[in-house]
């Protein structure tokens, strides 16, 4: 996508309104349209909030366009928290608990909580993982290969996540399909095709939540080898995650750990599709490009659009953008900022070579940056490897039809064509 070929907001800039879903409804290009003038004539601006079910309205946020002033915001926990919520919304307590975890919270909590979780992943069960998400990739890429045209989305990109993180915890293969389900719940806001009232996606919290702590629970009277019995059985100077928290840990671990990435590969797809000489690139020599090509597709995609956190104090930006009072919510737009023009080259440019390549895709730094950065990498690397290796003329065929959600830069279903093999 070229700059000039975005359409113009007619809209005047103090009329745009980040909490109409109208917006969100809209194509990308309109998105990226609206996000620009932002930029360009009021980087931070104020706006209402959404009734959200039964959640009331609350006093507005302001929206942080820039690159500057969301990494600001994400490096500061200090002068911007998240324990006064994520979400736009004020959500009850136990509602904030059960979907965040530890991204609702700060020090010494959060520190506290983080310890404990790392203290899951160690260094033979990292190892174990890396050679796995081969195995899982090739599983993946031997059953399409005779169908000659599947959905990219829920053949491909959805299962190559879920199965991985399922697997990680202990999760039979046979419940799998439940997981699947409940994520797109719970990230599926209204759109339609999942969801009917804001019910729906709280119920479907809290399956998965009653579902881990039995599942924990089993775990401590009954180890095995996964992620599951180690985070259980972790200890930090006398602590342990009691079986709430883990519920509440492994909402947040499946859900982001199955969504972000299944659209990171979709999106990655999509503009390899769309940029045949950016696919060329790739093919041509995929040992030096491909390390780039997953930062620019996590770029590109950036699946998460935006969190939420609240002033502690009165704080003046140092961009100079305005001056953020205490108690005031500010929401960081991470998708604006990986397409700020004050500080990319470029930036509507799908540009698998570009370095240096420093994205928010992944947050924008400070103590809630991804904990499954790495391993999200690893995966985008690894599904396009498989793929090319064995299908190397897949492509998209037709338009995406995408998620309707101001939350998750989703992509729903996605068909891609090849020859059958």
């Amino acid at each position: 996508m070229a700059i000039a070929e975005l359409p113009e907001v007619q809209t005047p800039v103090d009329e745009i309104d980040l909490s109409d879903f109208v917006l969100w409804s809209q194509p990308d290009a309109m998105r990226e349209a609206v996000f620009r003038k932002l930029r360009t004539e009021k980087p931070v601006s104020f706006h209402p909030e959404p009734e959200f079910g039964n959640i009331p309205a609350g006093p507005g946020y302001w929206a942080l366009t820039t690159y500057d002033d969301v990494t600001f915001a994400s490096r500061h926990p200090d002068l911007f928290c998240s324990g006064q919520g994520s979400n736009i919304g004020d959500m009850p307590t136990e509602i904030a608990e059960l979907f965040g975890s530890m991204i609702n919270m700060d020090s010494p909590k959060h520190t506290k909580l983080r310890l404990l979780v790392n203290k899951g992943f160690t260094p033979r069960m990292v190892a174990r993982i890396e050679d796995y998400v081969h195995d899982v990739a090739r599983e993946i890429v031997r059953d399409i290969k005779p169908k000659g045209e599947v959905d990219f989305v829920t053949e491909v990109a959805a299962p190559m996540p879920l199965r991985i993180i399922c697997d990680m915890m202990g999760i039979p293969r046979s419940d799998n399909e439940f997981v699947f389900d409940k994520t797109n719940h719970i990230l599926g806001g209204l759109d339609e095709e999942y969801n009917s009232s804001v019910e729906d996606i709280f119920n479907a919290g809290w399956a998965l939540w009653e579902y881990a702590q039995a599942l924990g629970t089993e775990r401590l009277a009954n180890p095995q080898d996964d992620i599951t019995t180690s985070l259980m059985q972790a200890d930090v100077d006398g602590a342990r995650l009691t079986a709430a928290e883990f519920g509440s840990f492994f909402v947040l671990l499946v859900v982001a750990g199955n969504e972000t990435t299944r659209n990171a590969i979709a999106h990655g797809l999509l503009e390899l599709s769309r940029n045949p000489d950016q696919r060329a690139a790739l093919l041509a020599d995929p040992e030096t490009v491909m390390p780039t090509a997953v930062e620019e597709i996590v770029r590109w995609a950036t699946p998460v659009i935006h969190f939420r956190r609240t002033a502690t104090e009165d704080v003046e930006l140092p961009s100079g953008n305005g001056t953020i009072k205490a108690g005031e919510k500010v929401v960081l737009f991470y998708g604006s900022a990986n397409r700020d023009e004050r500080f990319w080259d470029d930036p509507y440019r799908f540009d698998v070579r570009r370095t240096p390549n420093e994205h928010v895709g992944f947050g924008g730094g400070g103590p809630h940056f991804c904990l499954g950065a790495n391993l999200a990498r690893r995966e985008i690397r690894v599904m396009f490897e498989e793929l090319f290796r064995e299908l190397p003329d897949i492509e998209v065929s037709g338009e995406p039809a995408m998620l309707q959600s101001n939350f998750i830069h989703g992509i729903k279903h996605l068909t891609a064509t090849f020859t059958a093999r």
